[in-house]
């Protein structure tokens, strides 16, 4: 039997292969053990799901488990946002919660993520302490308590709870709306078939925003491909831009803690760009100082415009939880990553991709021109910035030797480019002298390579893709 292993965000598998019912009664079991050990069993665990196939079944199935162990479970009576289950960990004060949810994963898996008291994801030694739990369980053979939820509910262990309204008056809050109003912008929403359907457009449609939504029905196969909000992904979106002249494209992935931005001439905003954009804007419009945070592979240019406002920027692992770890240790003005999340202060220690939409579309309200030129005009405050990113699929041998090889004999020369430091919080990245660099991370859940680079200009971040792929192997 294959272990179970947490990610950066959960424990992923296939449906039917390894992500089954009884495997599902196992980490289940696990987390009602690690709440009990933690004495956070009398407080409650909010139970939510995604679009995905069977994610309802399993939700219910996580609810059984948790009530045979005494926990009152508050469960999500439709598929939610993650950012709106994280919001109700700490308004009603619960132990956490448990999501089923594989976010962008392709369509034929789903997943389990646990997010604890403070409402962020689990940190790594809650996640490894669940593993072993988990793996103790398989090699027990032991039993898994279940109560039916029709018995659960007598007892008053289980409440049905609809958490929409609060969420949305918390993003009301967050959000200029009186700019929105004042826009009349042309918005497209794809939410790509996921939870953030009836959420992103509502807003925009209390506005003066004219709005069309593509998708925003449930399909637990996510119309054949990832619900991942990606330029691939985006192609309907773009399209009906361009024909609606629109002024902005929003999009989410399937749990909606992602988001993928499109300009008015139909290019695709990267997240890369997003970030510095949104610091720049929080900064200038709501006079916030502080801290801002992001991953160690994020772009360097969030970097720059935060040195031009006098602000620190903190460094972190791979992962939204150590981004949310900042924010509840510092006074945060915001914080991101490379791959589509960010949160604000005021808000959720989680990311959330429909308050991003919503933020992107005031920046838009607010500067009444196109995103790129915004971004255009910072760049020749703070300077450019040229990020490219790859993936590699290496046999697990060949992942083990790159990994040695980073770790004992680092190269101190990429080409004909001198390697000034070397950051290894998470993965490896080479700083040049020049401050372009070059990131390597190994996947921990797949046999994967992912290779980072940036420079100044598009052709030395292509020279330096060339010099990466040679120090992978590839």
């Amino acid at each position: 039997m294959i272990p179970i292993r947490f990610g950066t965000a959960g424990w992923r598998a296939v449906i039917a292969q390894d992500f089954t019912f009884a495997n599902v009664r196992i980490v289940s079991q696990s987390i009602a053990d690690h709440l009990k050990s933690e004495k956070l069993h009398h407080r409650q665990v909010i139970v939510g799901h995604d679009t995905r196939f069977l994610s309802e079944e399993f939700s219910r199935t996580a609810t059984e488990v948790l009530t045979a162990n005494g926990i009152q479970v508050l469960l999500c009576t439709k598929d939610m946002p993650t950012p709106a289950i994280a919001l109700q960990i700490l308004r009603r004060k619960a132990a956490g919660s448990v999501n089923i949810t594989a976010s962008h994963n392709p369509p034929e898996y789903s997943g389990i993520k646990f997010s604890t008291s403070w409402g962020g994801p689990a940190l790594p030694e809650v996640t490894r302490a669940l593993e072993e739990r988990c793996a103790t369980l398989m090699s027990e053979g032991r039993s898994i308590p279940r109560m039916a939820l029709n018995d659960a509910r007598k007892k008053k262990l289980v409440v049905d709870i609809d958490p929409t309204q609060e969420y949305l008056k918390h993003l009301r809050g967050l959000v200029d709306l009186k700019a929105l109003k004042r826009s009349r912008m042309t918005v497209v929403c794809d939410p790509i078939y996921g939870t953030s359907r009836g959420f992103l457009d509502r807003i925009l449609n209390e506005t003066s925003c004219k709005v069309t939504v593509l998708h925003d029905w449930r399909d637990a196969f996510f119309g054949g491909h990832s619900p991942e909000p990606s330029l691939e992904n985006l192609k309907e979106l773009i399209a009906t831009m361009k024909k609606q002249k629109a002024h902005l494209g929003l999009s989410t992935d399937g749990d909606s803690d992602r988001f993928g931005i499109v300009d008015s001439d139909g290019t695709f905003v990267t997240p890369n760009e997003i970030l510095p954009l949104l610091l720049d804007h929080l900064v200038r419009t709501r006079g916030w100082k502080g801290v801002t945070a992001r991953s160690v592979m994020t772009s360097h240019f969030l970097d720059a415009v935060a040195r031009s406002h006098g602000i620190e920027v903190l460094e972190t692992p791979v992962g939204f939880k150590y981004i949310a770890e900042v924010m509840l240790k510092e006074n945060f003005i915001m914080g991101g990553e490379e791959s589509g999340g960010l949160t604000i202060k005021g808000h959720i220690p989680e990311k959330d991709g429909i308050l991003a939409c919503l933020l992107l579309a005031e920046i838009r309200a607010m500067a009444k021109k196109p995103l790129r030129q915004c971004l255009n005009e910072l760049q020749k405050k703070v300077g450019f910035f040229y990020t490219e990113r790859m993936n590699f699929y290496l046999p697990p041998e060949k992942m083990i030797a790159l990994q040695e090889k980073l770790a004992t004999h680092p190269p101190t020369s990429l080409g004909e480019f001198s390697v000034k430091r070397i950051v290894d919080l998470d993965g490896s990245k080479f700083i040049l002298k020049d401050q372009s660099w070059v990131g390597i991370r190994l996947s921990g859940t797949e046999p994967v390579v992912r290779l980072y680079v940036e420079s100044d200009s598009p052709k030395k971040a292509n020279q330096l893709l060339a010099i990466g792929k040679k120090v992978i192997g590839v």
